[in-house]
């Protein structure tokens, strides 16, 4: 019997709907400001965190220690995945790793930003073996070869997102921990190797399809690290922040401080905080919709990889509905597919991902067409694909957070038998019970999930409103292919919200 998790109910999804008529309604009306309002908190100027930010920032320690607990919790799933039970949901390596791990990482972005970056395991693994920091100096094996062309951008990422999907729900490797346990050591051989031939970290900035799923995600994070003062910055010419100093390593990203002003690329790994020799960097609390409405500057990969983050979040969904397996079935059959249906389940996927890109396309031909073909096709399908991001970042957060509150009980005691050793399948009446014992209740849950819908449209609305009288000053009501792409999207993210979802084991 498949055990699943009640959808969200009728009436938040008429709350919804409303919301979006009349949000998408005001937008075509109400005039848009030529300038947006941007408000920050330094987080450096209050005497309650000033603090605890110059011991967290500015000592290496408190960054060591926490490295050394994620490395440790991830040699442990390596552990269990090998060694301990074949049942998933049972054993440390499947439950931590995409029940709390995966679930979790889109939740922390919300309010942490880009910060699971700075204490990656598959990154400081690759530094410890590759350029290990020592009591005696640093050593360095790399070849710190220039990256090539080819890899410099964020294509290698999105194949790495599109083949990590494929494995996970097509092969199954979330319900088996051994396949999981091979999947973390392979993240672990493409740091290392990418991080043994490259200088900087080629790796982080453009293969890492976590990292690059966290980055732009962060683009619609309240935190973002900054100069305390801009003309401190202008005036620099050492550029620690980029360059480093004898303590201190560079920015592993490329990132000079001066001149950012977004978070996609940043790891929050606080070099360019201990290097400063001015201590003219720090964190601070913004607008979390600032950036993805102005500050990101459009590129062409960037914009397919967004696209697929669109994609790839209603694909995740979609696979955990019950009518998911019947499609699967139905096309095997016309195709003659059989056995695991891995070539039903990759057509499903390449549709899944074709689709959002066509439509995308089809509204930005539409909107250049009424506009008169006054701006391009390349620089309208760059500059409007912000839209998607908050759309996609508040379905990923309301599916994961179902994960979370529903599948996350129990862990703490899977630490006193990591491996499942002598352990059954988890019986109906105990897949039960974790509906009674959910971290958070049921109506919050829902409620939650509700305002995330709400919030991730009223973003895309701001998005649509500022890069719209910026690309196409007088378009006015010529923006409604936009919006009606907008209200689709979110519509049918509402409408897998609503459904009853597959526990994942």
């Amino acid at each position: 019997m498949i055990m699943t998790h009640p959808g969200l109910p009728e009436p938040w999804g008429y709350l919804v709907w409303a919301f979006m008529l009349l949000l998408g309604l005001w937008s075509l009306t109400a005039k848009v400001p030529q300038q947006l309002q941007r408000r920050t908190l330094n987080l450096n100027d209050f005497w309650l965190t000033r603090p605890l930010l110059r011991f967290m920032l500015h000592s290496p320690w408190p960054l060591r220690l926490l490295k050394l607990v994620v490395v440790g919790l991830f040699l442990l799933v390596i552990v269990a995945g090998l060694y301990g039970t074949p049942i998933a949901g049972r054993n440390l390596a499947t439950v931590l790793t995409w029940n709390i791990w995966w679930a979790g990482l889109i939740v922390s972005i919300f309010f942490l930003g880009s910060a699971w970056c700075a204490v990656c395991p598959w990154d400081t693994l690759a530094s410890w073996m590759v350029r290990p920091r020592l009591w005696f100096g640093k050593i360095n094996n790399s070849l710190d070869l220039k990256v090539p062309r080819y890899l410099r951008s964020v294509w290698p990422a999105l194949l790495m997102f599109i083949g990590l999907t494929w494995l996970e729900l097509g092969v199954g490797v979330t319900t088996s921990p051994y396949a999981t346990a091979l999947l973390s050591l392979l993240m672990i051989v493409l740091a290392t190797l990418a991080m043994a031939l490259f200088r900087n970290k080629a790796f982080c900035r453009y293969i890492c399809p976590v990292g690059r799923t966290v980055g732009f995600y962060s683009q619609l994070a309240p935190v973002e690290l900054r100069p305390i003062d801009t003309d401190i910055c202008a005036a620099c010419t050492t550029l620690e922040c980029y360059n480093g100093s004898d303590s201190v390593d560079p920015c592993p990203t490329q990132l000079v401080m001066g001149t950012l002003s977004q978070n996609t690329y940043c790891t929050s790994c606080g070099n360019c905080v201990r290097s400063c020799p001015q201590e003219n960097v720090s964190w601070r609390l913004r607008p979390p919709s600032y950036e993805a409405v102005a500050d990101a500057r459009p590129h062409w990969d960037e914009a397919w990889f967004m696209l697929g983050l669109l994609a790839l979040t209603a694909f995740h969904g979609l696979t955990m509905m019950p009518f998911w397996e019947q499609w699967m079935t139905a096309l095997a059959q016309q195709i003659g597919d059989s056995g695991q249906l891995l070539t039903s389940f990759s057509i499903g996927l390449i549709i899944s991902l074709l689709l959002p890109v066509l439509l995308y396309a089809l509204t930005i031909f539409v909107l250049q067409r009424l506009n008169g073909s006054k701006v391009g096709f390349r620089k309208l399908f760059t500059g409007m694909v912000f839209i998607t991001l908050p759309l996609a970042f508040a379905y990923h957060l309301a599916h994961n957070l179902n994960h979370l509150v529903r599948e996350g009980v129990g862990l703490a005691a899977m630490f006193l038998n990591p491996l499942g050793t002598g352990l059954e399948p988890l019986s109906m009446a105990e897949k039960h019970q974790r509906h009674f014992d959910m971290l958070i209740s049921q109506d919050l849950l829902f409620t939650i999930q509700g305002l995330l819908m709400m919030f991730g449209f009223w973003i895309a609305i701001k998005v649509l409103r500022h890069r719209g009288q910026r690309l196409l000053p007088s378009a006015g009501w010529r923006l409604l292919p936009v919006l009606l792409f907008i209200i689709l999207v979110n519509a049918f993210h509402l409408w897998l919200l609503m459904q009853p979802m597959i526990m994942r084991m």
